[in-house]
């Protein structure tokens, strides 16, 4: 089997799905090479991620992994998310076959740019640790270039 289950579970039924009007913080990220596009959404209380929804434009894969990385950090603080790796994205989805290791790193990525977008729109420093290779004022910015 090409895909886990958890990957098709989430693929099939995906979490989180939609849009937050007036998100604390917005980050779109995509990926050229493959077509994929991925945008968070996050509403944050305090420290805490009280709100994260997705709308993904991709593959199953891609849908999957921002399915679960929303999971991750939904409850939890910015710092807990802002330590989200790929590699734990594509862990809690038992595993992505090599060719579909971009889509975790979409995932991982999208939320540092919504992360970014938030300290932005609070009038605070961008931390280095949410710095894409790409990173533009505007919080749009893609993985592959740059």
């Amino acid at each position: 089997m090409l895909y886990s289950d958890k990957v098709m579970d989430h693929f099939e039924h995906p979490r989180n799905v939609g849009e937050i009007e007036n998100a604390d913080g917005v980050g779109q990220v995509g990926n050229p090479k493959c077509g994929d596009i991925m945008k968070m959404y996050l509403k944050i209380d305090g420290d805490m991620i009280t709100d994260v929804k997705f709308k993904t434009f991709g593959c199953g894969s891609a849908i999957a992994t921002s399915s679960m990385a929303t999971e991750m950090i939904k409850g939890k603080t910015i710092g807990e998310a802002m330590n989200l790796t790929n590699a734990a994205v594509a862990e809690a989805l038992d595993g992505l076959p090599a060719y579909k290791m971009h889509c975790s790193v979409l995932a991982e990525e999208a939320i540092k740019a919504a992360l970014a977008d938030y300290y932005r729109k609070q009038g605070q420093p961008v931390p280095d640790s949410l710095k894409l290779p790409c990173d533009c004022e505007e919080g749009h910015c893609c993985s592959s270039c740059g």
